[in-house]
C-alpha cells in the first residue's frame, strides 16, 4: 500500500456532508468548512461510538481501581482542603442550612467566594446531597468521574472529526491516566476544571461548525462551569477556548463568513457561561480583593516554574524519583541538585513535574509529530501551537515568555505556580498524540526519509544518554537505571504495538482499538501505579469520618459538648498534627481558629499572622496581637482547647506552668485547656476608640475584654456613663452557617459582642429593624443595643452584599 495515497480531503467532505442541518440553518455546503474536518470518516464508522466508549470503560477501569474499590485513598490536599469542604456541604444541606459562610475555620469563612469549597461543582454537590456523611471512597469516585467524562469529551470530539477510535483512545487514556491528572490527581479543583476542557472544546467545535446556537448554548454552559473553578487551570483553559475560536475564524479563506456564521453560537455561548458563572467569579473577585494575596508577585509566580529537565519526564516515567519514598529524590530544587548545580530557586513539591502519558503518546508525538512534522497538519495545527504556548508558560523563569504573559494576559497574576500549566499541556500533547495515532492507523503518515529515519534512531540514544549524565553528575547512575530501562521497553513495545494494530486494523478494526487499549492499560498502570502522592490507605484519614473513633476527635467533641453554655460556642486549635487535620473541623462540625487554605481575610491574618495551613508545628506562627496562649486575643477568639502533635511549650515558648492545664496525651496529640476562654457573645457597657492599624503592630492594649470594647468610632444611642455598673446578658438562640439569633437584656443599653470574624456581606436587625455591624477589638463584629430586653439576628447575605459592593465601585468609578 502507498501510504501516500490516502489523503484525507475527500474523507473530510464526506464527513463534513454527513452533518444534519438544525432548522433554520443554511445547508452545510453553504457555511464554513472546519479547519479539523478532513481525516477519514469511515474509520470511524468501522468502529462504532458505543463500542469505542465500551472499550474506554474497560480500560479506564483497571488503572483507577485501586481507588474505585476503596483499597487506598487519594491523599494531601484532596483530604487536607476540598474532602472537609464537601462533608461541610452534605452536613450544611443535611441540616437545611446554607453553606455560604462556614463558622469552623478561620473564626469564620466566605464559602460562597472560595475556588476551593467545591460548591459550585455539580457532581460532588449531588455527592453532598444524597450523602449526610461522605465516604472518602466515594468522594474519590466522583473525582475519577470527572477525569472519565472529560476523556469522553475527547473522544467524542475525534469521533465528530472522523478520527480513528484507536487514536481516541490513546487521547482519552493520556488525557485521564497520565501526566497532571494521574501525578497530581489531589489537586481536586483543578481535575475539575481540566476535565471540562474537552467537553468544551467539543461542544465549541460542533457550535462553530455547524453555526448552531444549541451546541452554543452548551458549550457555554461547560465553559461557565469551567470558569468557576477560578483557579490557574481554569482560566488557562479559557484561552485555549479563546484561541480556538480565533483559530477558527482566520484558518482558510473567507474570514468575514466564518465570524458572521460564528456570531449566533458565540453570543448562546456568552449568555449561558455568564448566567453560570458570573456570580461565583464576582464573589471571588471581591474576596481576592480583600483577601492576603489580590495578586502574586512575579517572583513568586516564578518560583513555581517547571525545570527544563523536568521535561525529561515525558519520556522517562520518574526520572528521579519521586514516586519512590526509598529513593532520594534529586531534581530541581532537591538538596541533592543543589549541591550539584546549585539552587535554581524553584518551590514545587515532587510531584508537580510527573507529566509522563504513556509511551504511545510519547512515541507518537516525536517520530509522527517532530520529525515526520505532521504535528503542523492542518488539521491538529492550533494544538501544536496552543501546545508550545503553554509550555512556554509552565516553563516560567526559564523563558522571557512567561514574563510577558504575566505583565500583558489578564488575571494571570493572581496565580502562583506556571507549572500549573501542565494539566493542560498534557491534555493538548494528549490531543495531538492520538490524532498522530490515527493519521498512522489510516496510513496517511509520511514514510520517513533517510535523514528523519537517522532522528528516530539518534533520538531515543541521546534521551538516555543524557539522562544517565544528567544522573552521574548530581546522584549517579544507579538511581536512574531502573525508569530508563523501564522507558526503553515500554517504547520499544510501543512501536510494535503500533506497527501491530495498523496490520490488524484492515481486518478487525476493533480488535485494533482493543490492543491499543490494552497496551496503554499496562504503560499508565504501570508506570503511573499508586504512590506516595497519589494514594495512601484509607485508615490514615480516620479523623475526617463522620462517625470516627478517632481518640483526640471524640475528646475534643466530648469536652466541648461539656463546656457548653447559652452564651458560649468554644474553640479550638489542631496544630501540628498531620497534614489533613487543619481542615477537619469543617468534616467534624466543630470550631477551628485556623483552617488549610491559601486564602484569607486580609484583617484576619494581619491579626494572626495566619499562613496556608498549621500541619506542622513550626507553621504556627504568633503576632504582636495574638502573642500567646495566654493572651486577651485568645480568649476573644475563645480558644478553649488545643490539641498539637508536639509538647504545646515547643509551640509557644512564652507560657509558664498553670498557663493551660494539660487534659491528655492521645495518640495523635496532647491536649490542653484554656480555663480563660470567653463567650462568643457577650454584652458589654464600656467602650473605648482605638487604631486598630496601630493595634497589629503594639498588640492588646492595657484593657480588660471581660468589660471593654475596642471600636473604631463612638456608638450612636448607646450612653456609656448611664450604663455605668450595670450587668446585662446576651445568649445565643440560635447559631446556624448564616444565621445568628442572640437575646440581649440591657437594663442601660451596651454593646453585643459576637467574636466572629467581621465581614462587610453580615446584616445585622435589632427586633426586625436594620442595625449597623461595627468592627469590634480588631477583627469582630458588635451592634449597639438600647436599653431592654431585645432579639439581634445576624444574617449572612451574600448576594445582596456583593451586588451592593458592585454598584458602588461602578458608581465610584463612574464620578469624574
Amino acid at each position: 500500500m502507498d501510504l501516500r495515497s490516502r489523503q484525507p480531503v475527500a474523507a473530510g467532505r464526506e464527513c463534513a456532508s454527513r452533518w444534519r442541518n438544525e432548522p433554520g440553518q443554511a445547508p452545510i455546503k453553504d457555511r464554513a468548512t472546519s479547519w479539523l474536518a478532513g481525516a477519514g470518516r469511515p474509520v470511524v464508522a468501522r468502529v462504532p461510538l458505543v463500542v469505542t466508549l465500551a472499550i474506554f470503560m474497560l480500560a479506564f477501569l483497571v488503572p483507577a481501581w485501586p481507588w474505585l474499590s476503596g483499597e487506598v485513598t487519594i491523599p494531601w490536599d484532596a483530604k487536607s482542603q476540598f474532602f472537609p469542604q464537601v462533608q461541610f456541604l452534605a452536613s450544611s444541606l443535611a441540616r437545611g442550612e446554607w453553606p455560604w459562610w462556614s463558622p469552623n475555620v478561620f473564626a469564620g469563612w466566605p464559602q460562597i467566594s472560595d475556588p476551593q469549597s467545591l460548591l459550585f461543582a455539580p457532581l460532588y454537590v449531588l455527592l453532598a446531597a444524597f450523602n449526610a456523611a461522605i465516604s472518602l471512597r466515594a468522594f474519590d469516585a466522583v473525582t475519577f468521574a470527572y477525569l472519565f467524562l472529560g476523556a469522553v469529551g475527547i473522544i467524542l470530539l475525534f469521533h465528530d472529526r472522523g478520527w480513528h477510535a484507536g487514536g481516541a483512545l490513546v487521547a482519552a487514556m493520556a488525557f485521564a491516566l497520565g501526566g497532571s491528572a494521574s501525578a497530581r490527581i489531589q489537586h481536586t479543583g483543578q481535575i475539575v476544571s481540566l476535565a471540562y476542557l474537552p467537553l468544551a472544546l467539543w461542544l465549541l467545535a460542533r457550535a462553530l461548525e455547524r453555526s448552531s446556537w444549541r451546541a452554543g448554548l452548551a458549550a457555554g454552559a461547560v465553559g461557565g462551569l469551567m470558569a468557576i473553578g477560578r483557579d490557574q487551570v481554569a482560566l488557562l483553559s479559557l484561552y485555549v477556548l479563546a484561541g480556538f475560536v480565533l483559530a477558527h475564524w482566520v484558518a482558510g479563506e473567507g474570514l468575514l463568513a466564518r465570524v458572521r456564521a460564528s456570531i449566533k453560537p458565540l453570543a448562546a455561548a456568552a449568555v449561558s457561561g455568564s448566567a453560570i458563572a458570573a456570580v461565583p467569579i464576582i464573589m471571588t473577585t471581591l474576596l481576592a480583593a480583600r483577601s492576603n494575596r489580590p495578586e502574586i508577585s512575579f517572583a513568586a509566580a516564578a518560583a513555581g516554574s517547571i525545570h527544563p529537565v523536568h521535561l525529561l519526564q515525558f519520556a522517562f516515567a520518574d526520572l528521579f524519583g519521586a514516586m519512590d519514598p526509598n529513593i532520594e529524590y534529586w531534581a530541581p530544587q532537591s538538596a541533592i541538585w543543589d549541591a550539584a548545580w546549585g539552587s535554581p530557586g524553584l518551590y514545587l513539591s515532587q510531584n508537580m513535574p510527573l507529566v509522563y502519558a504513556g509511551a504511545l503518546t510519547f512515541v507518537a508525538v516525536v517520530s509522527f509529530g517532530l520529525i515526520r512534522g505532521v504535528a503542523w497538519a492542518r488539521e491538529i495545527r492550533f494544538f501544536t501551537i496552543t501546545a508550545a504556548l503553554t509550555l512556554l508558560y509552565a516553563l516560567g523563569a526559564y523563558t522571557p515568555a512567561f514574563h510577558l504573559m504575566y505583565d500583558l494576559l489578564p488575571d494571570v497574576a493572581l496565580y502562583r505556580r506556571p507549572a500549573d500549566a501542565t494539566f493542560v499541556l498534557v491534555t493538548l500533547i494528549a490531543v495531538i498524540a492520538g490524532y498522530l495515532v490515527h493519521r498512522w492507523l489510516t496510513g496517511t503518515v509520511p514514510p520517513a526519509t533517510r535523514l528523519q529515519r537517522a532522528f528516530e534512531i539518534a533520538s531515543p540514544i541521546v534521551l538516555i544518554a543524557g539522562a544517565l549524565a544528567l544522573a552521574a553528575s548530581v546522584v549517579g547512575v544507579r538511581p536512574a537505571l531502573v525508569p530508563v530501562v523501564t522507558a526503553v521497553v515500554f517504547t520499544a513495545a510501543a512501536v510494535a504495538i503500533l506497527a501491530l494494530a495498523r496490520r490488524l486494523d484492515a481486518r478487525w478494526p476493533v480488535g485494533a482499538v482493543a490492543l491499543i487499549a490494552a497496551f496503554m492499560v499496562l504503560d499508565l498502570a504501570w508506570n503511573n501505579a499508586p504512590h506516595v502522592s497519589t494514594a495512601l490507605l484509607p485508615a490514615r484519614f480516620d479523623a475526617l469520618r463522620a462517625n470516627t473513633d478517632d481518640e483526640t476527635v471524640r475528646l475534643l467533641k466530648g469536652r466541648l459538648v461539656g463546656a457548653a453554655a447559652p452564651d458560649r460556642r468554644d474553640r479550638v486549635e489542631l496544630i501540628g498534627i498531620d497534614y489533613h487535620w487543619p481542615n477537619l473541623s469543617l468534616a467534624q462540625g466543630f470550631d477551628h481558629v485556623f483552617g488549610h487554605n491559601p486564602l484569607r481575610l486580609r484583617w484576619f491574618q494581619d491579626a494572626t499572622h495566619a499562613g496556608d495551613t498549621v500541619a506542622i508545628p513550626s507553621q504556627r506562627v504568633f503576632s504582636p496581637l495574638y502573642p500567646s496562649y495566654r493572651s486577651a486575643f485568645a480568649d476573644l477568639l475563645g480558644v478553649r482547647f488545643i490539641a498539637t502533635g508536639v509538647p504545646v511549650e515547643q509551640i509557644d515558648s512564652s507560657l509558664k506552668p498553670g498557663d493551660l492545664n494539660f487534659i491528655a496525651r492521645t495518640k495523635d496529640a496532647y491536649v490542653y485547656e484554656n480555663p480563660r476562654a470567653l463567650p462568643r457573645v457577650m454584652l458589654l457597657t464600656d467602650w473605648r476608640l482605638a487604631n486598630f492599624d496601630e493595634l497589629l503592630h503594639t498588640g492588646w492594649p492595657n484593657v480588660d475584654p471581660r468589660r471593654t470594647v475596642l471600636l473604631k468610632k463612638a456608638p450612636i444611642g448607646f450612653s456609656r456613663s448611664a450604663a455605668a455598673g450595670t450587668v446585662g446578658s446576651a445568649r445565643l438562640v440560635r447559631y446556624a452557617n448564616t444565621e445568628v439569633v442572640v437575646e440581649v437584656d440591657a437594663p442601660a443599653g451596651g454593646v453585643l459582642l459576637l467574636n466572629d470574624v467581621w465581614h462587610p456581606w453580615w446584616h445585622a436587625s435589632i427586633d426586625g429593624m436594620d442595625a449597623e455591624i461595627l468592627k469590634a477589638d480588631v477583627i469582630f463584629r458588635a451592634v449597639v443595643c438600647p436599653r431592654g430586653r431585645h432579639v439581634v439576628h445576624f444574617t449572612f447575605r451574600p448576594f445582596a452584599g456583593a451586588v451592593a459592593e458592585m454598584v458602588r465601585k461602578v458608581t465610584h468609578n463612574a464620578r469624574p
